[in-house]
């Protein structure tokens, strides 16, 4: 898979408005989609549903307590509230490679979509499934 051949979709779990900046903080984090961390990689980033509401500067960042969980700082997008869902573009050659569960958070579902038809081809890890890939020796 190519880079522009997927999008990581994520939700918008809170909008905090501080003093001079507002954080978006969406439900996907670095370990979703790690390049961003790593070396400051762009990727777009637009809401799902367009909106013609004036875009403000927003850091976009996810829910781990890290410095490196940014996405993009100063980024201008249109005002969006919890439970709006954005897409990053061409994530589709790095999101799934480079992602890890970090932090015990379960890798995302990928989803191969052609035309109208989609298809789960890899299903959200479950916290069971996450956990069983630690288990103790029998002789402990």
């Amino acid at each position: 898979i190519v880079g522009n051949a997927g999008v990581l979709v994520s939700k918008v779990i809170y909008v905090k408005p501080t003093d001079g900046k507002t954080f978006v903080v969406l439900d996907a984090a670095m370990n979703d989609l790690l390049r961003p961390a790593m070396y400051d990689a762009h990727h777009d980033i637009v809401p799902i549903n367009e909106s013609s509401d004036t875009p403000i500067p927003v850091d976009v960042v996810g829910p781990v307590c890290e410095t490196g969980d940014t996405f993009a700082k100063d980024r201008s997008l249109a005002p969006l509230k919890a439970d709006d869902l954005v897409a990053f573009r061409t994530a589709g050659a790095y999101g799934a490679s480079m992602s890890n569960s970090y932090n015990t958070r379960p890798l995302v579902a990928e989803v191969m979509v052609k035309g109208a038809q989609a298809a789960l081809i890899r299903p959200r890890q479950s916290y069971d499934d996450l956990i069983k890939k630690d288990q103790m020796p029998d002789w402990l």
